[in-house]
């Protein structure tokens, strides 16, 4: 039987990498799931048609997550399309290193009303529609929050954030049935990671300290996802669950 059939589930930032991974492999496990975009409508739209490929059902929503009145409109056309959400997967975010002298509060601001903010702001409304019948969110951290890298300052500083939110929100959700955690990926190849103009110096040095000897995968991403959405974690809350390979610093 599918691990998630009659459930429903909002992903955020699921027209590309880890997002669409998720979005995609949840389909196949009998969700209905919510395809969440900024601004790639066409990759959106792509991820639904291979949900919909294989027997799953799915809509496209964009909005701005940053944006308080953007949040309620897609969590409003969620709701239209499926009735309510069971599970969230928070991934929407901006990947954006800087060294300490080229911060400045738009970058600032750029990296926690998205990656911090906006999350907030998604789980407070999925919270409403779970309707006291219980739920899963599940927070894609990194493994950058605990062990910050240079010039990653405030894209760390989120995603400990992210780490913080995660435990704070499982006590005070648990009482509801609503189980929150966060996995922390590491080196992971997607098109966010070669935007970054990695070199391959880096990767050499990522597979170095990486026991199972390659990059991860964004499917890597969604099996850890899967289990979290699932009742097969339904007595897991409040976790940080490292998806790396076992990558140290």
């Amino acid at each position: 039987m599918a691990r998630l059939a009659g459930k429903v589930a909002v992903v955020t930032g699921a027209s590309k990498g880890i997002g669409a991974a998720i979005a995609e492999r949840f389909g196949q496990e009998g969700a209905s799931v919510v395809v969440h975009y900024a601004s790639d409508k066409k990759g959106a739209e792509k991820v639904v048609a291979a949900i919909e490929k294989s027997g799953g059902k799915a809509v496209a929503v964009q909005g701005d997550l940053s944006k308080p009145d953007e949040v309620t409109k897609v969590f409003g056309q969620a709701n239209s399309a499926f009735g309510r959400v069971d599970v969230l997967v928070n991934n929407a975010g901006v990947y954006e290193f800087r060294p300490v002298d080229q911060v400045d509060p738009t970058h600032f601001h750029k990296l926690f009303d998205l990656n911090v903010l906006g999350l907030l702001l998604a789980t407070q409304e999925a919270v409403k529609q779970m309707n006291g019948g219980g739920g899963s969110v599940i927070n894609i951290s990194s493994v950058v929050g605990e062990t910050a890298v240079a010039n990653g300052s405030v894209y760390s500083a989120t995603k400990a954030a992210v780490d913080a939110i995660t435990q704070s929100l499982a006590q005070e959700l648990g009482g509801r049935g609503i189980r929150v955690n966060s996995l922390q990926p590491g080196v992971t190849a997607t098109e966010g990671f070669y935007s970054m103009g990695e070199s391959k110096a880096f990767t050499e040095l990522a597979l170095s300290r990486t026991p199972l000897g390659r990059l991860g995968q964004a499917t890597d991403i969604a099996g850890a996802a899967l289990f979290l959405a699932s009742e097969d974690s339904g007595w897991v809350t409040g976790a940080e669950i490292l998806v790396n390979g076992g990558l140290r610093a």
